[in-house]
């Protein structure tokens, strides 16, 4: 007996959350591989902020459903970790929550360390 994945459908999905432009705000960047058939998402995060903390990156997975609710058309839940771009070793809990429309587009929030972001825009790499 042999098992196989069903990755029909599967896609990648890039862009941003966080204010973009905002001096010293957060963003986090993100490059995920979405499984609507498995309601799964995979891949990885990157943030990047203007402070002496530096920047984290890592790994991150998650579920995402459609909803029906107008233009909110899928909520997107991510968590993993992230560990610092310095030479420290230590891993971070990290997690992400989206609303978004059929192209990557919407609001969303984030948490990581002593960091809690919410309601900013999320917006889909062109």
């Amino acid at each position: 007996m042999s098992t196989q994945s069903n990755l029909a459908g599967a896609y990648l999905a890039k862009g941003t959350i966080g204010n973009v432009g905002m001096p010293g705000a957060q963003i986090v960047h993100f490059s995920l591989v979405v499984v609507p058939s498995q309601n799964s998402v995979n891949g990885a995060v990157q943030i990047t902020q203007a402070t002496q903390n530096g920047n984290y990156q890592g790994q991150v997975s998650g579920k995402i459903f459609a909803t029906g609710f107008g233009t909110t058309t899928q909520v997107v839940s991510l968590r993993g970790n992230v560990h610092s771009d310095r030479v420290t070793p230590i891993e971070i809990p990290f997690e992400a929550h989206l609303a978004l429309d059929g192209s990557w587009n919407g609001t969303g929030g984030f948490a990581y360390a002593n960091t809690h972001v919410e309601n900013v825009p999320v917006v889909a790499e062109k």
